[in-house]
């Protein structure tokens, strides 16, 4: 168990786990930091203080319809109803990518769900080689995901 970051649920599903248990996604709202799908937003830094966009504009969480990232800096970094709103924001954004998973699983097309998610957290292609070597493992060509590793 501890397996919580969104990308090692994705790459430990490929190689066959179907059980995760992490408090990761609480654990990080307390730290001012919100889950989105290209990685991690930053709600403590000074940028998110004018900004009045949503968290996550494809998330139709409570947090996201009704709250700007700039309202959520203030909370953040003077109130302790900003790690709740966070929290449940990135519960939503978890039980979204698990649910993700789970259809892409069953209509057959987890490949391509894999290669999706890469090519949104790693769009300059610098996906990590353990990542790379778990994707080989499990069969799933990534290649069109990856910048090229010439040396």
């Amino acid at each position: 168990m501890g397996v919580g970051y969104p990308l090692d649920i994705v790459v430990c599903s490929a190689l066959g786990a179907d059980m995760y248990d992490c408090v990761y996604p609480t654990r990080t709202a307390r730290f001012g930091t919100a889950l989105v799908p290209e990685g991690v937003l930053k709600l403590k830094h000074n940028s998110m203080a004018t900004d009045e966009r949503p968290i996550d504009h494809t998330c139709s969480c409570m947090v996201c319809k009704k709250y700007t990232r700039a309202y959520l800096h203030c909370l953040v970094t003077k109130d302790a109803m900003g790690s709740q709103l966070l929290s449940y924001h990135n519960l939503s954004f978890m039980m979204r990518l698990s649910r993700d998973l789970h259809m892409s699983i069953l209509e057959g097309r987890f490949p391509e769900f894999v290669r999706g998610f890469l090519r949104v957290q790693f769009p300059t292609g610098d996906v990590p080689q353990w990542v790379r070597n778990a994707m080989e493992v499990a069969g799933i060509d990534i290649s069109e995901c990856c910048a090229s590793t010439n040396v």
